[in-house]
């Protein structure tokens, strides 16, 4: 085995590019609900497969491989990448905020694992992978680069900064230049815009849909259908933030949404989006702690697996 990507659920279509021996899609929403722990992002990517274990792991999304058939389902990612051999592995996150973020959380974790991070590749993925096809896959080039010591630092800052009960971290990393990862600064503005606004008590994506209506768009249908595409416009949709981090999801790979990303993709309210806010980050840091994002379990929503269960199978 040579050459291994590593993407999100955007990049499922991958598996169907030929271009690596294995495509791994990570599955994690952090832009939605409470934050996995530690503990359980560990688990995902080194716990290997027993009979009735409830929890997905990294090897549940990858089909039967021709070079080594179904080993992987015994091991943990970085073990199985030693132990095949795996001389390159590609990194492809196109800048949507979630991917963004995993691309963040899986540099920060293979960090520590030195036997591997000379073989890590950077794809500079301009475009929205969602909307690329096998055979666009296959033929577009995309910008490679190396990791260099400096990329995992800042993946670990940024991380950790999101990952911190209040942005002040995050408003911080958006004075910085990060040219190695330029799609992560627009990422995280992105995401803090769906704060509360000190002015409004909006977040970006709650004052849009207000413009909406207040030009026309009074029917639901035709309120949400002319945001998600206003949003769009923009990097992707975010919803309203707190530190259930909440999002609103683009319809997947196949076009079809689950009954839990249905629900998900609705605008939705901060209920604190009234309360008098000061034009300083920390008044907004009270929301970032306390908004009225909706706990879920973990991982979800259902259908990034589902998704990538019907693209692994066809393996």
């Amino acid at each position: 085995m040579k050459r291994v990507i590593l993407t999100s659920s955007s990049g499922v279509g991958l598996a169907h590019a030929d271009r690596a021996d294995m495509v791994v899609p990570l599955i994690f929403r952090f832009v939605w609900g409470p934050l996995p722990t530690s503990h359980h992002l560990e688990d995902y990517l080194t716990g290997g497969y027993y009979r009735g274990d409830p929890e997905v792991r990294w090897s549940d999304l990858v089909g039967r491989l021709p070079q080594t058939g179904l080993a992987h389902k015994e091991t943990g990612l970085v073990r199985f990448c030693e132990t095949y051999g795996v001389e390159l592995i590609e990194l492809w996150f196109d800048p949507e905020p979630n991917s963004q973020l995993q691309l963040i959380w899986i540099l920060d974790y293979l960090r520590s694992h030195p036997s591997i991070t000379d073989c890590l590749r950077l794809r500079r993925v301009s475009f929205d992978l969602r909307d690329a096809d096998g055979q666009q896959l296959r033929d577009r080039t995309v910008r490679e680069s190396e990791i260099a010591e400096c990329d995992f630092e800042i993946a670990n800052m940024a991380w950790e900064a999101y990952r911190a009960p209040t942005p002040e971290l995050c408003f911080g990393l958006l004075t910085r230049d990060l040219p190695r990862l330029p799609f992560l600064k627009p990422a995280l503005e992105a995401l803090l815009a769906e704060l509360p606004s000190p002015i409004t008590g909006l977040g970006a994506t709650e004052a849009r849909l207000i413009e909406l209506i207040a030009r026309g768009h009074n029917r639901y249908k035709r309120t949400v259908s002319a945001g998600r595409a206003a949003r769009n416009a923009r990097v992707r949709p975010v919803g309203a933030g707190s530190v259930a981090r909440r999002a609103c999801v683009g319809p997947d790979a196949g076009g079809r949404r689950s009954r839990s990303e249905t629900r998900e993709a609705r605008p939705t309210r901060c209920a604190r989006s009234q309360r008098r806010l000061s034009s300083e980050p920390v008044v907004a840091d009270r929301i970032w702690q306390s908004g009225s994002g909706r706990p879920r379990r973990f991982p979800s929503p259902q259908s990034d697996s589902t998704l990538v269960g019907r693209h692994a199978s066809h393996q």
